[in-house]
């Protein structure tokens, strides 16, 4: 296959590492397609808009001088939730959406800090996810704070575009340099201020006198707070201090404080963030403009969110019969239909082989059994051969016939075929505005199937021989709009192949942030098997109740009438069939009620390709809205073409690789590639034994939150930072389940076998901290693996890193 010019553009414009796809190009010194999105919790307010407005221009000069000349902001797109009143002015979004932003506007989680932040957890030089800012920071005039919305915006842009990171330190700040002072922690060493400590009463802070030093750290003692100069000379840096009139510039190698004890320097090795920045690939090929300041204003559209609009365009030909593909294709979508899919959306069905057919037009779909039009149409024989963009082109029309506009509509295309014409359709569905979820069946799928999805913004998966992997993509596919209580969450997706009048026993807890439309699935190959279910009252469940669907495709559903009890539910699966079969649970529900934020977990790979030998890096954030769930077991299942599968333990240990300790990412690296081709990834997490706490913590990666200034040598300070009392720091929640899937990943350059000499020494040492205890100085760190973060290394790989 040989893509034509203007979709290779694209593809290198458009593709970044993991699941996050932004759509942001960088041409002619200009970025374009940056993506605001507004939440749909937020109030209706036109001054945010505005507002929003005067940042980025702001921002944009000062991009354009931090950078030397180099970058500005040309255009921002930014999204109206459908929340809020239509407007004459307000355009139809294309593949833009709230999931995918660059820039989310989002009330705090627990009303709790309005520090604006960028989720951020790759290595050195990586982008981030996304920037976070709250409606309150936006409406408030925090100037002494933090300093302007637009520099904020661009100390915040900084770590998403670039994977930079802040050169202060809340926890350490302040060390002994070589010279022997204590120094606070910043970038350059050229800021100038006083240390005091302040006391606290109702609210209002005093400074009581100079730090002193603490004999036992040699450096002062805890509380001491490094107060700024209002006036300044240094330039540098918009890492430390964005806030201070004199930063306008970076670190460079001449200016950068390499001994502070910053994440800049433990992520990246010391390096200045000039360096990295100009490491990136933004600044490859670009040189400083001539113009004395940025050549335009920002322009903005105003987009706003559309009634969510589905195609599901699904495989039907030859090769579909084979290994039960048809029968696991249906059971997966009817799952979808009933199940994961948001009530009041429009779906339409089309089924294609050589030629394709609208079973459906676009149908919404309501509490009542609409859905039973659709599975109705489900394809009941597989036959012909494989033409995917006939399958697209009629998906448009099924959409437009319904007076949709494709733009801004999904399709969710499943194939195990190989089209040699499917790149023929590359350059109509990019103009399209439609955002297209892959999913790949079987290994014989064709090669050029996750284009479609990487070109337009959507979502990329590979199942193999099992109904899971299939019920878990679809499952994957949920709203885009950032309204998560109204999203499906899977609590269970176990298959298991049972001998003859065997069974399998197990337990699936239901926490209370959950339990509505909550619905439990068991499907089989051969026969039904007995199923008892219990709940955590003692209501036994059984056989009967189960209903089985009238396509005979083999599996039977309970729907939990109201709202399902909070606890522990238990259930068997017996089977009467004298010969071994695979059985199969899945468990799904959504949030308790529209003003519960359940607990949610995602996932992805740290780059949707990879190259034997270079490792790749598993993700894994579990939350509850914006806070990090702690102390959990997260696992994640890792699946080859050829049906091996690794099991690897995600940690949150700040090691490995693993950035930040204690922020609810957990991760992993993974290295032990089974051949070449596709890959899946599947997530599970479980609090158990009342283990698990939610985390309120300041953020890494934010803009610092000033405490006050030193003006013709008086102290002038700011309001005190609101902090959350010691006792609710980490607050308990219950026991739960997550499963999610992660997409998938492809794999080229490997051995067949998975028998292959690993080459990396282990992980390097990032947490080392030195204590006085009495008469002698303690280390402690988090220890390597043997080869990266796997095993144990040895003491000669452990004494080199803690020389090194």
């Amino acid at each position: 296959m040989v893509l034509s010019l203007n979709v290779i553009l694209f593809l290198t414009l458009h593709l970044l590492p993991g699941m996050k796809s932004s759509m942001v190009n960088l041409i002619n010194n200009g970025y374009e397609g940056i993506v605001i999105a507004i939440n749909p919790s937020v109030p209706e307010d036109e001054k945010l808009i505005q507002i929003i407005k005067e940042m980025v221009t702001e921002a944009s000069t000062y991009l354009f001088h931090a950078t030397k000349r180099r970058v500005y902001f040309r255009n921002v797109s930014i999204l109206i939730p459908m929340t809020w009143k239509s407007k004459s002015e307000y355009l139809m979004p294309k593949q833009e959406s709230y999931d995918q932003a660059d820039v989310i506007v989002a009330n705090p989680y627990l009303k709790y800090g309005n520090d604006p932040y960028t989720l951020q957890y790759g290595k050195c030089g990586e982008k981030g996810q996304y920037i976070h800012f709250t409606p309150n920071f936006l409406l408030t005039n925090d100037l002494p704070i933090y300093g302007s919305r637009g520099r904020v915006f661009v100390h915040e842009w900084a770590h998403l575009r670039w994977g930079i990171f802040d050169e202060y330190n809340v926890d350490q700040p302040f060390y002994i340099s070589r010279r022997n002072t204590i120094e606070a922690t910043r970038c350059s060493a050229h800021i100038t201020g006083i240390n005091v400590i302040f006391k606290e009463y109702q609210g209002v802070r005093c400074i009581t006198r100079p730090c002193r030093h603490d004999s036992q750290t040699g450096l002062y003692e805890p509380k001491c707070t490094f107060i700024p100069e209002k006036s300044q000379t240094a330039k540098e840096s918009i890492m430390f201090m964005q806030s201070l009139h004199s930063v306008a510039e970076f670190c460079t190698e001449e200016t950068h404080n390499t001994e502070a004890p910053n994440l800049q320097n433990k992520m990246c090795n010391g390096r200045s963030t000039w360096d990295v920045i100009m490491d990136s690939d933004d600044f490859q090929n670009i040189s400083p403009m001539t113009e004395v300041n940025p050549p335009t204003h920002p322009t903005f559209s105003l987009l706003k969110s559309k009634q969510r609009v589905v195609c599901l365009v699904l495989d039907k030909s030859g090769s579909m019969s084979s290994e039960d593909r048809l029968f696991r294709m249906n059971q997966a979508a009817e799952i979808y239909l009933i199940q994961i899919i948001e009530k009041g959306s429009l779906v339409g069905l089309v089924t294609f082989n050589s030629v394709a057919e609208i079973q459906n037009h676009l149908t919404e779909i309501t509490d009542g059994n609409v859905y039973q039009n659709i599975t109705a149409n489900l394809p009941q024989r597989a036959y012909g051969g494989t033409s995917i963009c006939r399958g697209l082109k009629v998906a448009f029309q099924a959409i437009i016939h319904s007076n949709q506009s494709a733009s801004g509509s999904e399709i969710i295309l499943l194939t195990d075929g190989e089209d040699k014409e499917i790149n023929s359709c590359f350059e109509e569905v990019k103009q399209s505005g439609v955002v297209i979820h892959t999913i790949a069946l079987g290994p014989s799928a064709a090669k050029e199937l996750e284009t479609l999805s990487d070109v337009t913004g959507g979502h990329r998966f590979y199942a193999n021989k099992d109904i899971n992997g299939l019920t878990n993509a679809f499952s994957r596919i949920s709203s885009r709009s950032g309204s998560i209580t109204q999203q499906a969450i899977q609590l269970e997706s176990k298959a298991s192949t049972i001998t003859g009048m065997k069974w399998i026993k197990g337990t699936v807890p239901v926490d209370s942030t959950i339990g509505n439309d909550t619905f439990f699935v068991v499907t089989w190959t051969i026969q039904k098997p007995e199923i008892l279910l219990q709940d955590p009252k003692g209501k036994i469940y059984k056989t009967s109740d189960f209903k089985e669907d009238k396509l005979n495709i083999r599996s039977a559903r309970l729907q939990i009438p109201d709202i399902a009890e909070t606890g522990i539910w238990a259930y068997s699966l017996v089977n009467n069939h004298t010969t071994s079969q695979m059985l199969t649970l899945t468990v799904t529900t959504r949030a308790r009620s529209p003003t519960t934020l359940p607990v949610i977990a995602t996932a992805h790979m740290s780059q949707n390709t990879a190259q034997y030998p270079s490792p790749v890096i598993v993700y894994a954030q579990v939350s509850q809205g914006f806070l990090p769930v702690l102390g959990i077991n997260v696992t994640a299942i890792i699946e080859a073409e050829d049906g091996h599968q690794e099991t690897l333990e995600l940690w949150d240990n700040g090691a490995g690789a693993d950035t930040v300790k204690n922020d609810g990412i957990y991760s992993r690296y993974f290295i032990d590639y089974h051949g070449n081709g596709r890959y899946s990834l599947k997530v599970h997490a479980q609090a158990r034994n009342n283990m698990a706490r939610l985390s309120l913590r300041q953020r890494q990666n934010k803009a610092l939150y000033i405490p006050g200034y030193v003006e013709n040598g008086k102290i002038i300070l700011n309001p005190p930072r609101p902090e959350v009392k010691d006792d609710m720091a980490k607050a308990e929640i219950e026991d739960f389940s997550r499963v999610t899937s992660g997409g998938s990943f492809t794999v080229s350059g490997a051995p067949p076998s998975g028998d292959h000499p690993h080459v990396f020494p282990p992980s390097k040492i990032t947490d080392l901290v030195a204590k006085f205890k009495e008469d002698h100085i303690q280390l402690s760190w988090t220890a390597p693996g043997n080869v990266l973060d796997r095993g144990k290394a040895f003491h000669k790989y452990l004494l080199k890193e803690l020389n090194d």
